[in-house]
């Protein structure tokens, strides 16, 4: 993803804002200027007076939140029909290899050598064959997925943007990834919910008939709650 969609609002840096502080007033400096030991001070302060006295933060499951959208659920269900047929072909093709095993092994020793050889081999240019076509299956649902979620999740993050804005928040922390910082926080600060509603609202799109499966998500979790562990971006499955 070009971008990161865990939504930081990164507070002013102490030690940019000194560097360029000091480079800017270095040309025009006199001998009645501040060292640099004060400049770097003077730094350090006006960095501290942009923090905010009481910092508002947020969580968000934003995987979860991408996949939970009334456009993330139909996208999803679309890709589950498109590789339906490949599905079921290479059920197909399983189905074939499993049913000449068990005809090799009902015939037993009534088999001449060269027939037997015969057999294996077809067996095992079928196998192989399936799973050539498995694997191309799989990586071509992949991307297809991955497409998807990425050009839905920038849209997402748009309206996440927006809305952290609009409530002041001063730090919105992603709890989808495996190795989040969050241990523990408060149910109200869980956003993920908010903003899939306000994406709703702004993309238009109508919510899934409930008897339609569920979209996966790409990691599912539990917003706020103790993790200790948590399928990218950050990768998603494939369509099952």
């Amino acid at each position: 993803m070009k971008r990161s969609f865990t939504l930081v609002c990164l507070l002013a840096s102490a030690t940019g804002v000194g560097s360029v502080a000091s480079s800017s007033r270095a040309f025009a400096q006199t001998p009645s200027a501040p060292a640099p030991a004060a400049q770097s001070a003077a730094g350090l302060s006006a960095a501290a007076a942009d923090v905010p006295a009481n910092p508002k933060i947020a969580i968000i499951a934003f995987q979860q939140a991408v996949a939970a959208t009334n456009e993330g659920q139909r996208n999803f269900a679309q890709l589950r029909v498109k590789f339906e047929p490949k599905q079921a072909a290479l059920k197909a093709q399983s189905d074939e290899i499993d049913s000449l095993k068990k005809q090799l092994q009902d015939a037993g020793s009534t088999l001449s050598e060269p027939e037997r050889d015969s057999r294996l081999r077809t067996i095992d240019e079928k196998t192989k064959s399936l799973q050539r076509t498995a694997e191309d299956a799989q990586n071509e649902a992949s991307t297809a997925m991955n497409d998807m979620y990425q050009q839905l999740a920038q849209k997402v993050y748009a309206v996440l943007d927006a809305y952290s804005n609009q409530n002041k928040f001063t730090l919105v922390l992603d709890t989808s990834a495996q190795q989040t910082p969050v241990l523990w926080a408060n149910q109200a600060s869980d956003i993920t919910k908010n903003v899939v509603d306000a994406y709703n609202a702004k993309s238009g799109v109508p919510p899934q008939p409930a008897a339609g499966a569920a979209p996966a998500a790409p990691r599912p979790s539990t917003p706020g709650a103790p993790r200790t562990t948590t399928p990218r971006p950050s990768t998603t499955k494939p369509p099952q």
